[in-house]
């Protein structure tokens, strides 16, 4: 049976809207900056999976009134897209609410995780694109989604205008320290001085002469793409790092995995096409830990988005050496600095028209292999992702990120594990035969992964 002809194990079967618990003033707009608006192609989606049953009935739980009051916090998540007088996007804070959707999944929560894929783990976060006039649509969805005997799977989604992934997890975590009656770690902040162009810009770096070229880039051919997550363990990281020391002695478990996954792509391709020429890969970073403001890194809380997409290029990925790659990537993540990043603001806010229009949005994510790093998503005590716990007992086990609308060779994305320390979850995102093929590639198996929803993988 095709994905095509499978019935969806998900059932919808109600919607509500859940608004702040504080009204917000008249009047209050939240503007989006050039970077919101250049990610306008793209939603983002988050699904957190518990074990436990953490909801009796959600209608009336304690948590669904945490929900209110954690979005009293964030009057741009609760109101609507509008036209400003520019004709640019913006936010009318004129709380109108979160969109709440009620689902079953007639499976168990182990074998979804055995069984499901990319494809089908879509449907614990559906979603409506954007319409022409989006007056009366909701940019966030929260979707609660319960298991056959026990375990609740949490879809957020929103549109990419509204946040990126740092912003879209610390929403939910307020949502958490909320309900459990701690102060909200990351607040947010909505200061825009950061993202936005400085007064005397600089367009004349390789950084802005990439979004130029990213912005004129030609839709590739579309093809069948397939997803899968593989976890690697503490101690395998750590096996590998000590064994490509000597290239590179600083490496991180990001430079790892993004050389590891890089080159053995660049193989697949390399083989496929018959072509040894030039690779490259889009490296995407975290700019709040980068950019500064008054001297200090952008708060971990800034709401919005503060992505930094830079372009490595390498003459030849496929046969120089894992090392030497892992090192490539190293110095470069390393060298990117506040300058590529305020350069590349600069240039999204050239592209303003007459009147003040904002350029249109293009594809971030690609045309080439795109890889994320969220390193910074790791706090002293462990991942800030899984912290988002409604109980001592009730730990998310595993949360997956997607991004729709991605286009080109693929996306990779380098998240922090559960088990904490070295540990990592890589999710991939490639065409479908090539990701059959990655997940029986020896050098990536050497690595002991755990596969999780990659049902359409054969192995």
């Amino acid at each position: 049976m095709t994905m095509l002809e499978r019935k969806s194990r998900v059932n919808i079967h109600s919607k509500l809207t859940t608004v702040s618990s504080r009204p917000v003033g008249p009047g209050k707009a939240h503007p989006f900056t050039a970077l919101d608006h250049a990610m306008g192609l793209h939603s983002l989606h988050v699904v957190f999976y518990y074990k436990a049953n953490i909801f009796k009935d959600f209608d009336l739980d304690p948590s669904r009134v945490s929900l209110s009051d954690a979005l009293s916090l964030y009057p741009p998540v609760t109101g609507r897209i509008v036209r400003n007088g520019d004709g640019n996007w913006e936010v009318n804070c004129n709380d109108a609410g979160v969109r709440i959707v009620r689902a079953s999944v007639g499976t168990t929560l182990d074998e979804w995780l055995r069984s499901a894929d990319g494809v089908e783990e879509k449907d614990l976060a559906v979603w409506d694109d954007m319409p022409e006039d989006p007056i009366n649509w909701s940019p966030f969805r929260i979707q609660v989604n319960e298991f056959e005997g026990g375990g609740v799977a949490i879809g957020l989604s929103c549109t990419h205008m509204h946040a990126d992934p740092t912003c879209a997890t610390l929403l939910y975590k307020s949502w958490i320290d909320t309900h459990r009656s701690r102060s909200v770690v990351h607040p947010p902040v909505f200061s825009r001085s950061v993202i936005q162009a400085r007064p005397d810009p600089n367009t004349e770096t390789s950084s802005a002469a990439y979004y130029a070229a990213k912005s004129a880039a030609r839709a590739p051919p579309s093809e069948k793409m397939a997803t899968a997550t593989f976890k690697f363990s503490h101690a395998a990281i750590k096996r590998r790092l000590m064994e490509i020391s000597e290239n590179c002695t600083s490496a991180t478990p990001f430079d790892l995995l993004a050389a590891l996954f890089w080159t053995r792509v660049a193989r697949l391709k390399v083989k496929a096409e018959g072509n040894d020429y030039s690779h490259s890969l889009s490296v995407c970073t975290d700019a709040r830990m980068v950019s500064k403001e008054n001297g200090k890194p952008v708060p971990l809380g800034y709401y919005g988005n503060a992505l930094h997409f830079s372009l490595l290029s390498l003459e030849q990925v496929d046969g120089c050496g894992l090392g030497h790659v892992v090192r490539e990537v190293h110095c470069h993540v390393e060298s990117i600095d506040e300058e590529w990043i305020r350069s590349s603001i600069d240039w999204l806010e050239s592209r303003k028209g007459e009147g003040g229009k904002y350029g249109p949005p293009f594809r971030m994510y690609g045309p080439e292999l795109t890889c994320i790093r969220m390193d910074h998503m790791i706090g002293p005590s462990g991942p800030l992702t899984y912290e988002a716990g409604f109980g001592e007992e009730a730990e998310p086990i595993h949360v997956s990120y997607h991004v729709r609308s991605v286009e080109g060779e693929g996306l990779i994305l380098v998240m922090p594990s559960p088990e904490g320390g070295l540990a990592r979850a890589v999710t991939v995102t490639l065409p479908e035969k090539e990701l059959a093929e990655l997940s029986k590639d020896e050098a990536i198996l050497g690595l002991d992964p755990t596969f999780l929803l990659s049902g359409s993988v054969r192995y």
